[in-house]
């Protein structure tokens, strides 16, 4: 049992890495981007830890793993088009209105 907690205790922290880094790097987005699928990835590692110690079935584990590769692709194809359309990813170059 102290290993399930030790685990958690790392998952946690991967947590509050990342929302630290999305919170503090607004300069380019990719960056942010990157950051958001690294907290996706830590909430992964909770919600299968979480699931497996339960003891019940992980189909929605796959579910959630299956939403954050939809949002992970959604992000790159939204990426792809502002570097298309700007030329650049500099968060400050865009208009926000």
């Amino acid at each position: 049992m102290p290993t399930l907690n030790l685990i958690f205790i790392c998952s946690l922290l991967m947590f509050f890495c990342g929302m630290s880094a999305f919170v503090s790097n607004r300069k380019h987005l990719l960056n942010t981007l990157l950051s958001l699928e690294f907290l996706m990835l830590s909430n992964f590692w909770v919600v299968s830890l979480y699931f497996s110690s339960v003891g019940v079935e992980i189909y929605v584990v796959l579910f959630f793993l299956t939403l954050g590769v939809c949002e992970g692709a959604l992000g790159l194809s939204l990426l792809v088009s502002i570097v298309r359309s700007h030329g650049n990813d500099y968060l400050a170059g865009f208009n926000m209105m």
